[in-house]
């Protein structure tokens, strides 16, 4: 039996362990990514672990998501991410030069090698043919390292595309129709690898935005082949060198396939509050709309911009409707204003932002009170966007140019026939917005402003744990319930005691002053616990505040990791039904932990407040045993 793409990167890569789902591997990393939001924390644990020079192939450093700089906050965890940058040896993409995962596939991105990013989007480079995995910050830090990473071996589902897309469907409604089916949890465990003859009719900016959206499933990562398309995009960024032809074998076998036909897609949106909550354009409609945002990792490449721009063009946005526009890279918005594209978008009434993620993270352009905005991001969780009562859909640039031009939800079918663009055969390409490390590094100073505190660490896991039920939560929390992003919050990023005055603001703002009065404490969450950003300081900050475990009736897999990289133990029932009889304010008790863990037992909980007990499992790899009592993977690692 033949291998399958994933397995055959998995394979070359790998270090430790069996290739069989369900088991642990560790693999070798190539490259690694971070941004801003996220880089700081992973810089100040690569520095906690002295190492000198990162040890990866190749590392960068962006700058894309707190470029709003109301304070000295932001400007300051540049500073010091372009000095760490410069003496441990990444790359530093200045504020400006575009959203990490755009200009990671126009300028890093290669097929065949690994990649390791602090952000969730990260499998955006598996339109390239890239292995490319989104984790927590300090799973990073220890791949710069030269460590390996580690992580249950998922199933391969094969989703075949056949035919070719219809007029007016798009990328955005393929990834759309697959979280239409799959929902936001039925990835998880799985990485979602790409076949079929339909394959060829994409370009590689249409496959980025499937890889990107993909990690809406919870799947580890998306992967297409590299193949002729691909080679004509790299050619065309000047990087054909690095292109190598990679694919399954002619019988490789899979855990699931998944067939799509193509031609039978029409132009679908998400609607609010989750990204799988998928309906055709059609059926939504007539819906008023407030806003029109285009832009972030999912659809701000030139090709959606230059469609975009020919929808508008000669036209003006209804006067209801406040559009603006994000390109994901200054290779995108150079190319716009030096074609004219970029002056018909401002003649149509758009707003051009920065090459930045911008809205995205509700880093400004929040919709109006209970107002609705249609945008070609990939999440559209409640509150996200900065309005706590607004309601955002996800659509393609073509359908959010329509809605644009209509002040309605719109069908970009009742416009006609479609622009016809293609991918030029050469790209423009300027690096000098991304700074190479220090051929000196001994001469560089670390550049510390006042909102860089030191970094927190865990305790080593207690014997037994009685704590508190600190909060009780429903299913399909996300790390933006837990650890909210926006323009008020994500400056304090590297600041921990400052964002712990945020934790669960959305759910329950009293949540950190009680956390601190009981000493810490347990929560208690529902199904995908933690899905969404791979934002760690949603596991660093409970610890923080001395959160010792959660227990769920699953957990999304990044967040997992990153309780377990923290040292607080995320434990699921065994009996869902006995998640019912817990209640906010409960006092529990776990006894015999490190015996259990060790023997990977089941656990027993007493509820000493209702005078019953209930079994637990933590499911726990003997190497994530061995974190949780260091107190964490940074413990673990300084331990060697």
């Amino acid at each position: 039996m033949g291998y399958n793409l994933t397995q055959k990167i998995l394979l070359n890569h790998l270090v430790s362990g069996t290739m069989q789902p369900g088991r642990e591997i560790a693999i070798r990393i190539d490259q690694t990514l971070t941004q801003d939001a996220t880089g700081t924390m992973a810089y100040l644990q690569f520095e906690a672990m002295g190492i000198p020079r990162v040890k990866t192939e190749l590392s960068v450093s962006y700058v894309d998501h707190n470029t709003l700089q109301t304070g000295f906050e932001n400007a300051d965890d540049h500073r010091f991410l372009q000095s760490t940058a410069a003496k441990y040896g990444a790359y530093f993409s200045r504020a400006g030069n575009g959203i990490c995962h755009q200009v990671h596939l126009e300028r890093f991105g290669v097929p065949g090698k690994t990649l390791l990013g602090s952000d969730s989007h990260t499998p955006t480079a598996g339109g390239l043919g890239m292995l490319a995995i989104g984790v927590g910050g300090l799973d990073v830090a220890v791949a710069m390292g030269g460590g390996p990473f580690h992580m249950i071996m998922p199933g391969v589902v094969n989703i075949r595309l056949h035919g070719r897309l219809a007029p007016w469907a798009t990328a955005k409604d393929v990834i759309l129709e697959v979280l239409r089916r799959l929902t936001v949890k039925g990835g998880v465990g799985k990485i979602l690898e790409y076949g079929g003859e339909g394959v060829k009719s994409l370009t590689v900016p249409e496959r980025a935005t499937i890889t990107n959206m993909g990690a809406e499933t919870g799947a580890t990562t998306s992967i297409f082949p590299s193949d002729e398309v691909t080679r004509a995009f790299l050619r065309a960024q000047g990087r054909e060198e690095v292109w190598v032809e990679l694919g399954p074998d002619p019988d490789a076998a899979y855990d699931e396939v998944l067939d799509i036909d193509l031609s039978t897609l029409e132009p679908l949106v998400a609607c609010p509050h989750s990204p799988d909550n998928v309906k055709p354009v059609r059926e939504v409609g007539p819906l008023a709309v407030d806003q029109v945002v285009i832009g972030s990792c999912t659809n701000s490449s030139y090709l959606d911009l230059m469609k975009v721009a020919a929808i508008l063009k000669g036209k003006v946005v209804h006067p209801r409707v406040s559009l603006v526009i994000a390109p994901g890279s200054r290779q995108v918005l150079t190319m716009l204003a030096q074609n004219g594209a970029l002056a018909d978008l401002v003649a149509a009434g758009a707003r051009i932002l920065e090459c930045a993620c911008g809205p995205c993270i509700g880093m400004g352009q929040a919709p109006p009170s209970g107002g609705v905005s249609v945008r070609t991001i990939n999440r559209n969780f409640k509150g996200r966007s900065g309005t706590a009562d607004a309601r955002v859909y996800l659509a393609s640039p073509e359908t959010a140019a329509a809605t644009a031009l209509t002040g309605r939800l719109t069908d970009p079918r009742e416009l006609g026939d479609p622009p016809v663009i293609a991918l030029p055969e050469r790209f423009h390409v300027d690096d000098r917005m991304i700074i190479p490390p220090a051929d000196n590094p001994d001469n560089v100073e670390i550049v510390r402003g006042p909102n860089i505190k030191p970094l927190p660490v865990a305790e080593p896991l207690p014997r037994s744990i009685e704590g508190r039920v600190l909060l009780k939560v429903g299913d399909n929390i996300t790390t933006d319930h837990i650890m909210p992003a926006g323009a008020r919050v994500l400056p304090l990023r590297s600041n921990i005691p400052a964002m712990a005055e945020y934790v669960f603001a959305a759910v329950d703002p009293s949540f950190p002053r009680r956390a601190r009065e009981a000493g810490g404490g347990i929560i208690v969450g529902g199904e995908n616990y933690g899905q969404g950003s791979s934002r760690e300081h949603a596991a660093l900050v409970p610890m923080y505040l001395g959160v010792k475990a959660v227990l769920a009736k699953s957990f999304a897999r990044i967040h997992r990791d990153n309780l377990i990289n923290f040292g607080i133990l995320p434990l699921t029932f065994i009996e869902p039904a006995d998640y019912d009889r817990l209640e906010q304010d409960d006092v529990l008790q776990i006894d015999q932990l490190h015996r259990a863990l060790q023997e990977g037992a089941e656990l027993e909980v007493k509820n000493v407040t209702r005078n019953i007990t209930f079994k637990v499992r933590a499911q726990l790899t003997p190497r994530q045993v061995e974190i949780i009592l260091a107190g964490g993977l940074l413990n673990h690692t300084r331990r060697g």
